[in-house]
């Protein structure tokens, strides 16, 4: 197996990323656009404080078959209005689902908390409906990482946090992708801050090529940064797992679920009570259904996927005047 060409989630055919972001607010916007009119999609939460918009239609039992378009956005709640900005483009576009002579696009959202980030939040009308419409105006096939849309603000217990993507190539052509936003009360780098905990599933040197930690045995882990900083306040990590291969909304409520096993490999501690961990899996259907050796594999792969697209996210955060937290580059150097 390697990674697409981009080794991002826009390898799997059909989809684009868009980003917005505003620096002196120190949060933003990402949207994932499903090229080609609706993707079957579901979800699965296993943090203890989501934030979240029109996920219930992506239970498998709801009646909406698919969604044009997923947002992941800062600005906890205030955020969730990121994904109206996008619905009403989206909707002058022509798009939506069909309800008689009406079209209303699916557009379900997730947010992160990113208020105490020293960004300046004291605006006087909410900021995120506009930033829906400008991430959307901006998808494309290849975008930045690190400190840009939904991850401008974002923290992990000992780093600035940000937006990640990686992409597999399957055994039977199969593509699958990961995105996410790293924003969690647990940290993506082992004790020692030297080496992330992903490291075992990185392909060539895609977040540094630092290898594993080689202390062996459990280490107890250090004070976090974040809590010193925040008091506990703003976690939550996000993202979605993508694939080309078809599949219907029950096996993509499963996906979700397994890709859960990424951020468990990748952030220590995760799905905390203080965390609204979620991800959304989405099919574009551009193949069949997975071989009957992949299929067994699937959320195998996409948690080694969201693995990996946490790790590049710390990786390459960027630093930015005001930040609560150090970059994980730059605070390697200085250990």
């Amino acid at each position: 197996m390697t990674p697409g060409p981009r080794n991002l989630i826009t390898d799997v055919p059909g989809l684009a990323v868009g980003n917005a972001q505003d620096a002196n607010l120190k949060s933003g916007t990402t949207v994932l656009l499903s090229e080609n009119g609706p993707m079957t999609s579901s979800y699965a939460v296993m943090g203890g404080a989501p934030g979240t918009r029109d996920t219930d239609l992506l239970e498998p039992d709801k009646t909406v078959p698919g969604v044009d378009a997923l947002v992941l956005s800062g600005g906890s709640a205030f955020g969730l209005a990121a994904a109206q900005g996008v619905m009403e483009a989206l909707a002058e576009q022509g798009r939506g689902f069909r309800i008689h002579s009406a079209r209303v696009p699916i557009v379900p959202a997730a947010i992160i908390f990113d208020l105490l980030n020293n960004g300046d939040k004291g605006w006087s009308q909410n900021p995120y409906p506009g930033l829906g419409r400008q991430a959307l105006a901006q998808t494309r096939h290849d975008f930045a990482l690190g400190t840009t849309g939904a991850g401008t603000g974002a923290t992990d217990a000992q780093h600035k946090g940000g937006l990640g993507s990686a992409s597999l190539l399957l055994p039977d052509g199969t593509t699958i992708g990961a995105l996410v936003v790293v924003n969690a009360l647990g940290s993506a780098t082992t004790p020692s801050g030297k080496h992330f905990w992903a490291a075992p599933f990185e392909i060539g040197a895609e977040f540094g090529g630092l290898g594993p930690d080689p202390t062996a045995g459990l280490q107890p882990l250090p004070p976090s940064r974040k809590a010193a900083a925040m008091a506990r306040h703003g976690n939550t990590t996000i993202g979605v797992v993508a694939t080309d291969a078809t599949l219907d909304k029950a096996a993509c409520k499963r996906l979700a679920t397994a890709a859960h096993d990424g951020f468990a490999r990748a952030l220590v501690p995760s799905h905390t009570p203080y965390d609204g961990d979620l991800i959304f899996a989405s099919s574009t259907a551009r193949r069949g259904p997975p071989s009957d050796e992949v299929m067994p594999m699937l959320g195998h792969f996409a948690s080694v996927c969201m693995a990996r697209a946490i790790a590049r996210a710390i990786w390459e955060a960027t630093p930015s005047d005001g930040d609560a937290l150090p970059t994980f580059r730059r605070a390697r150097l200085q250990n």
